[in-house]
């Protein structure tokens, strides 16, 4: 009885695990700045008239911005999160398309480390673009443009992330800058042309870009649930044959 007991008690241990390990899974490794504000819309900041940048994939045009890993032993990056409308969407998601790259060093001349293409999912509406004086505008639905790729590490040093996404209006997509108005080193790129400072025409100052990056860092990794499995099992048998030692002795 006792044996089964610890069974069971064993079973729920790694159920716990791998709960632990889908957690860690969805940790934010980064987050680039805010979408919306913690009420109303994203609102165009003063001086401004940037709505958002191409970031059309049939364009061809690019947006980037850059991020740093700091964490000793690096990230296991797991998905990302960008942000985009198209107008007069009528708030549905209409994104079909996304393709992304990684770049250690310089955004243009770059060594790419990672890449891909996926059909992104649907992280649901969180606001919309908008003037100061047209707050209640809805034309320019901002959604969460989901992303999950295979798993790839990445050491510590600089990065550029580039992305495009494709949908299926005949306005945009197009990427928001961050709500806060926050002056920045973003990038875009037009067709064959090189990436340049994304600027924003009303202040000629540049802008910085949402985006999520999703993963595990090296402190915070968990086995897997199969290396738990194989620990308590372990630790099973050294209990068992503890036990058997102590009634021989």
């Amino acid at each position: 009885m006792r044996l089964a007991h610890f069974l069971r008690g064993s079973a729920a241990a790694v159920a716990l695990s791998a709960s632990l390990a889908g957690t860690a899974s969805a940790q934010v490794l980064h987050d680039n700045g805010p979408v919306v504000p913690p009420s109303g819309p994203s609102v165009i900041r003063a001086g401004g008239t940037m709505f958002g940048a191409g970031m059309q994939t049939n364009g061809p045009n690019r947006v980037a911005d850059d991020f740093t890993v700091a964490v000793a032993g690096g990230w296991n990056v797991t998905g990302f999160s960008f942000f985009g409308y198209q107008t007069f969407s009528n708030s549905a998601f209409t994104f079909t398309g996304l393709s992304w790259s990684i770049v250690a060093g310089d955004v243009n001349t770059g060594s790419i480390v990672a890449s891909g293409s996926v059909v992104p999912t649907n992280g649901g509406l969180v606001g919309y673009r908008t003037t100061a004086s047209t707050l209640s505008n809805q034309d320019r639905a901002i959604f969460q443009i989901d992303a999950d790729v295979p798993d790839f590490t990445l050491g510590v040093g600089s990065y550029w992330l580039q992305w495009s996404v494709a949908g299926s209006l005949a306005a945009g997509p197009f990427q928001p800058p961050t709500s806060d108005g926050a002056v920045g080193n973003a990038q875009q790129k037009l067709g064959s042309a090189n990436f340049g400072n994304l600027l924003d025409a009303g202040d000629a100052s540049g802008v910085e870009l949402p985006f999520i990056i999703r993963g595990t860092a090296a402190s915070t990794v968990v086995p897997e649930p199969s290396t738990w499995s194989m620990m308590v099992v372990g630790g099973l048998a050294m209990v068992v044959l503890a036990r058997r030692r102590r009634r021989i002795d």
